[in-house]
Formats: structure tokens, sequence, C-alpha cells
């Protein structure tokens, strides 16, 4: 196989604690607002959002422009397939695909946010709230990494705004 460098070093454990402080105030925000609100904002993809903007905060797929764009484009990919084309599985797939291209084309590719395909395919799923509850939950994670991955001298975030 082509892998030729080596895994990356163990981070150290205040590194961790901090993501992981930072992945459970996001997805903690998320959801009291969500019971509060009696919408539903949390969505699965969000967990893996977390991954990226606290533990992987130079990462391309972390920066504001790539999630919540990332959402909105996957969401609406998804939401158009399934009133133009069906639930057919081709259908299901083809937007998956789609949605990889267009967050590619328009450089907002977010990998949790090609599940958003999947979401508007699943049974009881209100397509009419997709969109501003991936965008809503978006902004407040952004908002909780800006806190937490500033409060540190060796930390920044995000790299870059668009």
């Amino acid at each position: 196989m082509k892998g030729t460098e080596k895994a990356p070093a163990r981070p150290h454990v205040r590194e961790a604690l901090w993501s992981w402080a930072g992945g459970s105030a996001g997805i903690g925000a998320i959801s009291v607002l969500s019971l509060l609100a009696k919408l539903p904002l949390l969505i699965a993809p969000f967990g893996a959002t977390c991954v990226l903007i606290f533990a992987a905060t130079d990462s391309h797929l972390a920066q504001p422009r790539s999630v919540v764009g990332g959402y909105l484009v996957s969401a609406l990919v998804g939401i158009l397939a399934l009133f133009l084309l069906g639930s057919a599985p081709w259908v299901v797939a083809l937007s998956v695909g789609t949605a990889i291209a267009a967050m590619q084309m328009t450089r907002t590719l977010h990998a949790p946010a090609g599940a958003m395909p999947l979401l508007a395919f699943a049974p009881g799923t209100d397509t009419a709230l997709l969109v501003p509850s991936a965008v809503a939950g978006a902004l407040i994670l952004i908002g909780i990494g800006l806190l937490v991955n500033n409060l540190r001298s060796d930390r920044a975030y995000p790299r870059y705004w668009l």
C-alpha cells in the first residue's frame, strides 16, 4: 500500500481534555437549545464536526466556511434530490456523491456534512427543518469553537473565514 508516513504522535493529555471540553460544550449547547426551542437541532453528524473543530482545528474541513457551507450545500442537495427524483436507492447514492462534488466545487468540503443527503431521505425527517437545523447547529459549534479554541494562547480558530 502507498502510505509511507508515520502515524502522528499521541497528543498531550491536556490537548485531549481541551478537545473533550469543547466537544462536550458544543453538543451540550445544541442539546439545550433544541429542548428550549422544541426543535430538532441535534443531528448525528455534529459529533463528527466536533472532532474537527476541537481536535483538528487546523484542518480545512474544520474552518467556518467549510462547516456552514458544507451543511448548507449537502442538505440542499439531499432535499432537491428527494423532491425531484424520489427516494429510490440510486437517488440516495447519487445524492451523497453529488453533495461531495458540490462541496468540492464550492470549497466547502466538510466530511460530516456528507451525511446530510442521507438525513433528507430518513423516515420521519421534516425536510423543511433540515437546512435551518443544520446551519443553526453549525453556527453554534463554530461559536463554541471560537470561544474554547481561543482561550489558550497555543490554539487559534479559525485559521481563515472565507
